[in-house]
């Protein structure tokens, strides 16, 4: 009976935390409602999730006039659960990425945009497009900068556009290149889910990378990266990268394209499957430590869940405090591969075997 209430107690316990939401993921949300630290959205998540003012809307805007409760919004996860098992979140970061990346596509369609005058400066105009800020030297105008007001628009062609230097340079003057925009049309109508295909890493963030496929760009999410954990998108690419990665959705409509790297590996859970068994004593590697319990690589890319009384236990029996990279000493409690869940526990599981051999 004791051993059937703890086999619960963990069922419980991988129920509370849901694997599909990590750090730099991007997710879809429905907001909820509004209170004195922001916007709170339903992601799907044990709790509600919230994305604090900051994150939410610029100076001048206000959160209910920019969001609409009931409503369904895509946002980034800043940091993971917290001890109240709450996620952060920002919208804003989403904006300004697909702002950048919208404005990337623009300048490889050497296609004409329209700017808004934000500042009369020595040497030029700043002018805002898209939510983002750039700057139209004295040499790239038209008209005198004294002709030019606050709020005026005018239309506008990007000569320079690095997110990482943060350097937005723009043109006064029209240049079209139909040619250029026909053959970034082409390669959209061509592409579809599940097909491989090569490119170029052009742009690197927090939550993933984009990736130029000949005339658009592509995000390769950070958790479309490795099988492995991975920290930030640097640990494995670099702008200037070529790759193969495979199309995993396509939306027509907004002309966004979402990819996966790890798909072109053999997923590890498949061979762990044929190699790990409840019971089993594994050695492994932490990979995170979480107020819940820690992540013990136990196979490669295969991440297991080692409950935090399991963690408190193993640290008094061993009298240390285990940090990431430290390697542990566990058995398989239980393993469901369809779900992709492992649970572990510091002391050897009571099986029918060992049960009758007490017994005796």
């Amino acid at each position: 009976m004791a051993s059937l209430e703890k086999d619960m107690d963990f069922e419980e316990l991988l129920k509370k935390y849901d694997y599909k939401f990590q750090k730099g993921d991007l997710v879809k949300g429905i907001v909820c409602g509004f209170d004195g630290s922001g916007v709170m959205v339903d992601i799907g998540a044990k709790t509600i999730a919230i994305v604090p003012e900051k994150e939410a809307v610029d100076k001048n805007e206000k959160l209910e006039e920019k969001f609409q409760k009931g409503e369904e919004y895509e946002f980034l996860i800043i940091r993971e659960e917290d001890e109240d098992g709450k996620f952060l979140l920002s919208r804003k970061r989403v904006d300004f990425a697909y702002a950048w990346k919208e404005l990337e596509n623009v300048k490889a369609a050497d296609e004409t945009i329209l700017g808004t005058v934000a500042g009369i400066v020595k040497g030029g105009v700043l002018v805002e497009v898209s939510g983002v800020r750039g700057f139209v030297p004295s040499s790239q105008l038209r008209v005198k900068e004294t002709e030019l007001e606050v709020g005026s628009k005018i239309e506008l062609k990007i000569l320079t556009l690095d997110a990482q230097q943060n350097n937005f340079i723009l043109s006064n003057k029209k240049v079209y290149d139909d040619s250029a925009v026909e053959a970034r049309k082409n390669v959209f109508s061509q592409i579809e889910p599940g097909q491989i295909v090569k490119g170029d890493v052009v742009r690197i963030t927090d939550f993933g990378a984009f990736i130029d496929l000949g005339g658009i760009d592509g995000l390769l999410p950070l958790s479309q990266l490795s099988w492995r954990w991975i920290d930030h998108p640097t640990d494995i690419l670099k702008v200037g990268d070529k790759i193969d990665v495979e199309v995993i959705a396509v939306d027509h409509d907004k002309q966004r394209v979402s990819l996966s790297l790890k798909n072109l590996e053999p997923d590890p859970w498949v061979e762990a499957e044929k190699q790990i068994k409840e019971g089993d004593k594994v050695e492994g590697t932490i990979t995170r430590i979480k107020h819940f319990g820690a992540f013990v690589e136990v196979f490669p890319g295969v991440e297991a869940l080692l409950p935090h009384n399991e963690v408190v236990e193993l640290q008094n029996k061993n009298s240390n405090i285990l940090q990431v990279g430290d390697k542990v000493m566990t058995y398989i409690l239980k393993f469901n591969p369809t779900d992709k869940r492992i649970a572990l526990t510091v002391n050897e599981p009571k099986t029918e075997e060992t049960t009758e051999t007490s017994a005796e």
